[in-house]
């Protein structure tokens, strides 16, 4: 079984940054994906970040050129740098592992950004 686990979420003004962390439970490297996604009250699920297992990214628009995935494969660990946050960036974080026959999810991070 793998778990995933994120941080960093929290409170911030519009204008600043948070980096938030995905420690997995297993080699990330054995992930064809993984990828943050975010969930705002009311709304359904959208894919943020993607950074694939030869370390190519993508970005959904609305956050391309604010938001940034990385990982570091000695900590099993993707993260998601953050910022010139808005009020419209307010959602709880999920982290997601792919394979080819099964995806995974962590438990979320609220990240909650005030006018």
């Amino acid at each position: 079984q793998v778990q995933l686990v994120e941080s960093g979420g929290g409170l911030v003004q519009a204008g600043g940054s948070l980096r938030l962390s995905c420690v997995a439970s297993r080699n990330i490297l054995t992930f064809n994906a993984m990828a943050w996604y975010r969930q705002a009250p009311g709304k359904q699920r959208e894919l943020v970040a993607t950074i694939i297992s030869d370390g190519s990214t993508n970005y959904a628009d609305s956050v391309k050129g604010r938001f940034t995935i990385s990982r570091d494969n000695a900590k099993n660990t993707v993260y998601l740098q953050m910022s010139s946050l808005k009020p419209e960036d307010t959602a709880v974080y999920y982290c997601r592992a792919t394979r080819p026959l099964y995806a995974y999810w962590g438990q979320g991070t609220q990240v909650t950004v005030s006018a």
